[in-house]
């Protein structure tokens, strides 16, 4: 580019959603308190401007990335259980739900915390945290009663925190052992 000539601006149709996605990697690397727009942007290599463009302020750019989170992991959880066509393959997707990438990742059970830390303080925000509740609650559903269901979907939470957060975590042998003592099944 030539001095006085205008810049170019860089087409970019999918922005939105890269930037979404790199709030999710801003959040989990400096949780929401140290969120800005001007580190999403500068993660993303955009101008700031995109963020004001995109997003009418912090508040709904945490929003929308949290929602992609809990539709990203209410999606996953629905698929895992979807395809057990038995309450015994149903409790190995549960087991391997809570031992694997879906909940069982460092990033992800950070993302998880912050977001309930942040609906716990905006009740606006719990209505992600009770939608994904109740996706999740409901693929389980498809293999349990209606208390087992609710009792399993606290389990997979308190679980997912101790194999994350513990120095020494729940082996999968355990956490499959209690899966099918919640459940009933030897």
């Amino acid at each position: 580019m030539t001095p006085g000539e205008p810049a170019t601006r860089r087409h970019e149709p999918d922005r939105r959603e890269r930037l979404i996605d790199v709030t999710l990697d801003v959040i989990a690397e400096h949780g929401v308190a140290g969120t800005t727009h001007r580190k999403v942007a500068e993660a993303a290599g955009v101008p700031l401007g995109s963020m004001t463009y995109h997003f009418d302020g912090i508040d709904d750019l945490l929003a929308v990335a949290f929602t992609k989170l809990a539709t990203m992991t209410a999606d996953g959880f629905e698929q895992a259980l979807a395809a057990a066509d038995s309450k015994a393959e149903a409790c190995e997707a549960v087991v391997a739900l809570i031992t694997g990438d879906l909940l069982g990742t460092r990033r992800n059970a950070l993302l998880t915390y912050e977001l309930y830390a942040l609906a716990a303080r905006r009740p606006g925000l719990r209505r992600v945290t009770d939608a994904w509740m109740a996706r999740s609650r409901a693929a389980l559903a498809r293999h349990f009663d209606d208390n087992t269901t609710v009792m399993l979907d606290a389990l997979i939470e308190g679980l997912s925190i101790h194999r994350v957060l513990a120095i020494s975590p729940l082996s999968e042998t355990t956490v499959r052992e209690a899966v099918h003592r919640m459940v009933g099944t030897p």
